[in-house]
């Protein structure tokens, strides 16, 4: 799946640009630091596309004191693998950021 069928099985705006923030290497605080960083960098009518190994608990309370609306999924549960720099990648969380 790519991230723009990914967003179509989530409550995030469909007609927006769309970013992506490979997280899955990075060492913790790094996807949460990285993540935060690229939102204050980006337009606000972009939505944000975080991939993960994991659902970024942290990064949650973050977002919602920031004014963020966001949506998390396990590529797996949503059917499968999700692809990434043109390869398709098993145990992928993604998770989708946006502004309201």
């Amino acid at each position: 799946m790519e991230a723009q069928i990914v967003l179509s099985t989530t409550d995030a705006p469909t007609d927006r640009p769309v970013e992506t923030l490979d997280a899955r290497d990075l060492p913790p605080p790094r996807p949460l630091k990285d993540t935060l960083e690229r939102l204050v960098a980006i337009d606000d009518d972009v939505v944000l596309v975080q991939y993960n190994d994991r659902a970024p608990q942290h990064l949650y309370p973050k977002l919602e004191d920031r004014g963020y609306r966001y949506e998390t999924i396990d590529a797996a549960e949503a059917g499968g693998s999700i692809r990434i720099d043109g390869e398709d990648v098993d145990g992928v969380v993604v998770t989708a950021i946006w502004g309201e």
